[in-house]
């Protein structure tokens, strides 16, 4: 399958926007915890429970961007996201199913596994285009669209809080909610499917990842995992994700907890909108950060995200149960560094490995993030719902969990300190710059 190329005159402009309908559209998964407490009362299921479809997703989602990365570089972005339409959509469809006949597992099998795929597939179709249309500022570009997925709980989580006061908080109105996010978001995705293109230039047979002569040094996907860089950059991205996701997954009963025994409680609409600034806070940070990036250089804006987050996490376990808005200041700074890590990847990546197969690279790497789906949600939902069990409330059932991600972050901070430029036994030949050579040494050899 033959990538769209753009036709003479076409703007790189119109290019963002296709991704960011992809990507406002999946990243409703952000807006999943405005759906654990109806799930819990309704299906009668723990906190860790609830939170299994979010973490299958995320997991899903990394595997399928690892796996299918190499895919999305041979048949273009319209491909993917073609893909990703089919997938998430139909795993909104199956989950309503599952929840009209209150089968937890169809909810699991659908938003988990299948939207899942759905999730990696999008989430990387726009990424290797756009670093081409967009050479001189990858970080802002890669930025724009990978805001869409930080934004989408901005739309989501709100619009689904009014579906279920308007449907029901049972399992009926669960199963109504799903049936409609499934079909509104085939719709909204589809404008990306029609609207993307590849630039000008490119093979029209796949290979648009074809390395220039101008691009630097590049290093293939497969040549790329067995450096040390890619592994740093893992471990960079896993903890950063496990600091962010795990308040994120668990936004709505968070901060509920955190002031339930205080004069002024939070209601769950409050919360919904608490969930709603996160994903604010999230969305500015993959612009904002990732553009920032590009003036002082990847190595130091993760110096901020990873020193500074472990700052916020401190002020938030000290202080965080005596001052609403310092938690929710803390926690929409620690959200930004979160969202701003994504965004800023890719453009780190191609720093390092060049744009051939930055794609797939990017793919591999997000495996970093399917680890961290499952860790976030699992120390943050363990913790507390062990910590309720014995009979604690409150900020207390939450201490320990932070206390962890600081750690982790610190672990983050180190490993970033350890990267260092690929050595050049990693880089592909470059034949074009050969051919170059040859053609100017054979005047001077007549």
């Amino acid at each position: 399958m033959s990538p769209p190329v753009a036709p003479a005159g076409w703007s790189r402009w119109l290019v963002p926007p296709a991704a960011l309908s992809v990507h406002l559209s999946i990243g409703q998964a952000y807006a999943w915890s405005v759906f654990k407490p109806p799930l819990e009362s309704s299906l009668g299921l723990s906190g860790t429970q609830s939170a299994l479809p979010f973490q299958l997703a995320i997991v899903m989602l990394g595997l399928s961007a690892a796996f299918g990365g190499t895919l999305v570089e041979r048949n273009g972005p319209r491909w993917a996201m073609t893909v990703a339409l089919v997938c998430f959509s139909s795993g909104f469809l199956i989950s309503a199913l599952g929840a009209a006949t209150e089968q937890y597992w169809l909810i699991v099998l659908g938003y988990g596994f299948v939207g899942g795929i759905g999730l990696g597939i999008g989430y990387i179709s726009p990424v290797s285009t756009l670093i081409k249309w967009f050479p001189d500022r990858p970080g802002m570009a890669t930025g724009i669209a990978i805001m869409g997925f930080g934004g989408g709980a901005l739309i989501a989580s709100p619009w689904s809080a009014q579906m279920l006061a308007s449907f029901g908080a049972d399992s009926s109105g669960i199963a109504l909610a799903f049936l409609v996010h499934g079909l509104s978001y085939a719709v909204f995705m589809s404008l990306g499917v029609l609207l993307v293109r590849v630039p000008r230039g490119e093979d029209r047979a796949g290979t648009a990842g074809a390395p220039s002569v101008v691009q630097g040094p590049q290093v293939s996907a497969n040549s790329a995992i067995r450096t040390p860089q890619f592994w740093c950059l893992w471990v960079v991205l896993c903890m950063n994700v496990t600091a962010g996701i795990g308040i994120l997954e668990k936004a709505a009963p968070m901060i509920q907890d955190f002031f339930k025994d205080t004069s002024t409680p939070v209601t769950l609409s409050a919360s919904a909108g608490f969930v709603a600034l996160l994903s604010a806070a999230n969305m500015a940070g993959r612009i904002g950060w990732s553009s920032t990036s590009d003036l002082i250089g990847r190595k130091n804006i993760y110096r901020v995200y990873l020193g500074f987050g472990a700052v916020m996490y401190g002020l938030i376990a000290l202080f965080g149960d005596s001052s609403k808005p310092l938690f929710i200041l803390c926690a929409m700074v620690i959200l930004s560094f979160y969202g701003g890590g994504f965004a800023t990847i890719p453009a780190y990546l191609k720093d390092l490995f060049g744009t051939y197969q930055v794609g797939a690279i990017h793919g591999r790497l997000l495996t970093a993030w399917s680890t961290a789906g499952v860790l976030g949600p699992l120390i943050v939902n363990w913790i507390a719902d062990h910590q309720k069990n014995a009979g604690k409330s409150g900020s207390s059932l939450y201490e320990l969990s932070f206390i962890i991600m600081i750690g982790l972050l610190v672990v983050g901070f180190v490993a970033n300190e350890l990267v260092r430029p690929v050595n050049a036994r990693h880089h592909i030949p470059a034949p074009r710059e050969e051919t170059v050579d040859v053609e100017r040494q054979q005047p001077e050899s007549a």
